[in-house]
């Protein structure tokens, strides 16, 4: 009778539970203004009905994915983002690219001089190097991972160097991204007058549910309020993998680009939103109170013009999927993507797929074997459908952390975002947006280049094991 009745106690106060978790789960995903992936959202509420005890703290430390914005508050807009500038640039002879991203928060097109493609990473190196030499007044650098290693070390130097000589340097660090790997003394820093902060150190207030928000951008912005500011962006990490490799090891396949002129502005002012936050300071959209437009707007004689696209937690829209999504359906003849992680979403694996379907060239670089595994499972699904639709799929022998969208010749996407779920729907990302003929021109080589010392994909069928295991994988791996 005492165990019937203990029994029953245990399974009401088990179910009250489960329905309390369900409850604030909905509850905090409307109130936060959530719209979660539903493969996301799936697979938190199993979660919680079938293990809430260890459901419900994991969702409250890691489950938010916008973070709550006071209501009427825009999205967060960069240098020259008015009103005016956009009810201009959305008129019928702008570019789809341009109107989409605008449809998005983002700011309008600015002009920039001197893009250069990085041929390899002795390249990105000189011109990182370079991009710190050569600032006068200030620095700024956004990235996710510095390496204890020869770059690392090499950088903090040149950065204490700049910060002794008057120049104004600051560093902002991922907080999961330094524990993923040695970092390097970062006290000197400080102690030569730089300034530098972790974005969300991971056990810092985990209740805020921040914790699974990671910064993964990366760029080094030079003098940006001065005619010599210039931008360093990309994919790499600032670690030895990146650029020149190590003893026995060659260097990774990836993808920097630096440029000059007032699209450099824009990162600055992204970084300085990042910056706020890290130090926990509410940051203004500078919006029609920030630089003047005039500064940014494309002139006649700066025909070549870049839009930054930043995405994450701090925007109100997915905006690198949003655009990717878009632009995979309006694609016409070509559409290169190349990336370390492919674990697409049903939407976008479908935009791919109905593009190759309807004769667009669809090619895809990545990795043979990535330096993450469980991605490598999870991808194995979309290869094999996008295979099956006509695209054809590139794999490089080494590693390959480029990221790269280029679509017929009216744009292409470089930066830090992947073509995973973590990427577009939780990490802050950050992507510049060129569709001027000789910058897409120049992205499409790259990738034609990288496509040479590839092989291609050959799908296989596998076996029911495998099948279900791929499967488990995609499904429980929604933040891969």
């Amino acid at each position: 009778m005492y165990a019937g009745l203990q029994f029953a106690y245990w399974l009401t106060l088990h179910g009250f539970v489960t329905v309390v978790s369900v409850l604030l789960y909905a509850i905090t995903a409307h109130v936060r203004q959530q719209r979660r992936h539903p493969t996301a959202a799936i697979a938190w509420v199993l979660f919680i009905l079938l293990m809430p005890y260890l459901a419900l703290p994991a969702f409250l430390t890691f489950g938010s994915r916008k973070l709550p914005r006071p209501r009427g508050r825009p999205t967060l807009l960069l240098s020259g983002a008015n009103s005016g500038v956009d009810a201009d640039a959305r008129g019928a002879g702008v570019p789809w690219p341009v109107r989409t991203a605008l449809s998005l928060g983002q700011a309008p097109p600015a002009s920039y001089d001197s893009l250069h493609l990085h041929a390899d990473g002795h390249a990105a190196l000189v011109a990182l190097w370079q991009t710190i030499a050569g600032a006068r007044h200030s620095i700024d650098l956004c990235t996710f991972i510095i390496g204890r290693d020869a770059i690392g070390l090499e950088l903090i130097e040149r950065l204490c160097a700049k910060a002794r000589a008057g120049v104004r340097v600051r560093v902002l660090l991922d907080g999961l991204g330094s524990l993923m790997r040695s970092r390097p003394n970062l006290r000197p820093l400080r102690a030569a007058g730089a300034q530098f902060r972790l974005f969300v150190p991971p056990l810092h207030s985990p209740l805020k549910g921040r914790t699974n928000l990671r910064n993964h951008r990366k760029m080094l912005v030079a003098d940006a309020a001065h005619e010599t500011r210039r931008l360093w962006c990309g994919g790499r990490n600032l670690a030895c993998e990146y650029f020149e490799g190590s003893a026995g090891e060659p260097p990774w396949l990836d993808l920097t680009f630096d440029l000059r002129g007032p699209a450099a502005e824009q990162a600055a002012d992204l970084f300085e939103h990042d910056w706020s936050f890290a130090n926990g300071i509410a940051s203004v959209a500078p919006g029609p109170a920030g630089r003047d437009s005039a500064a940014t707007a494309p002139s006649a004689e700066r025909a070549e013009t870049a839009q930054l696209i930043a995405s994450g937690p701090d925007q109100t829209d997915d905006t690198v999927y949003a655009l990717l999504v878009t632009a995979a359906y309006r694609a016409r003849w070509r559409i290169q993507l190349a990336t370390p992680y492919f674990v697409p979403d049903a939407a976008l694996l479908m935009a791919l797929c109905m593009a190759a379907r309807r004769g667009v060239e669809v090619d895809l670089l990545l990795p043979a074997r990535s330096n993450h595994p469980l991605s490598d499972m999870a991808r194995r699904r979309a290869l094999r459908a996008l295979a099956a639709a006509g695209g054809r799929i590139w794999l490089t022998l080494g590693m390959m952390h480029a990221k790269l969208a280029v679509f017929d010749d009216v744009l292409a996407l470089s930066g830090s975002a992947n073509l995973d779920s973590r990427s577009l729907f939780l990490n802050y990302e950050l992507m510049m947006a060129f569709g001027d003929p000789v910058a897409v021109t120049g992205f499409a080589h790259w990738f034609a280049g990288g496509q040479a010392l590839s092989s291609a994909y050959v799908p296989d069928r596998p076996g029911f094991a495998r099948d279900v295991a791929d499967g488990l994988v995609l499904w429980l791996g929604f933040q891969l």
